[in-house]
């Protein structure tokens, strides 16, 4: 590592950890499977993500930052990925979902968590709040992930203009969303 990038290094800690039943990546399709297989795969394993019910666990120390989160029906959980690989954290370009009938893109054009530094970003539905434990639905974070951070989810906060999205990303959500 280079004297300039020691100079560039910081340290965060998780405020909490997830739970639930997802001990292994769910997008990650067999590579050697045909794209029919990967779109089934796909879909099979986003019905999955989206009725697991997660708890967060806060570290009791910071239940008082939790407050007024109850009143929101959505909120943002940024977490780390802990069980990526280090060698995954240089890759520099990925079919989307694993799926060679996707065009290449650059890790920063899609949302996979292999990435320089994997901090990942889901918005989930809040089911619950009791005292330092959220219960949420729909995250595809795997159990024991360190939560960085949490946010409340605003709409119309979020975006200036209208969003526009490659042909690819639209693809995939209507073939995601058709079940």
């Amino acid at each position: 590592m280079a004297a300039h990038e020691k100079n560039n290094l910081f340290s965060m800690r998780p405020v909490g950890r997830i739970k639930n039943s997802l001990s292994k990546p769910m997008h990650r399709p067999d590579p050697d499977a045909e794209p029919d297989v990967k779109r089934e795969q796909g879909k099979a394993n986003q019905r999955i993500i989206k009725k697991t019910i997660s708890q967060l666990i806060i570290d009791p120390a910071y239940e008082a930052l939790l407050d007024g989160i109850e009143e929101f029906s959505h909120i943002m959980i940024i977490y780390w990925p802990h069980l990526l690989p280090e060698n995954e954290r240089h890759i520099q370009k990925v079919h989307p979902m694993g799926r060679k009938d996707m065009p290449e893109q650059g890790i920063f054009a899609t949302r996979s968590p292999a990435r320089p530094n994997p901090i990942l970003v889901s918005t989930v539905r809040l089911l619950k709040r009791d005292k330092n434990i959220l219960q949420v639905i729909g995250l595809e974070a795997l159990n024991d992930s360190p939560i960085l951070d949490i946010k409340p989810y605003i709409a119309f906060d979020e975006a200036d203009g209208e969003p526009v999205f490659p042909d690819w990303i639209k693809k995939l959500h209507e073939e995601l969303k058709s079940e």
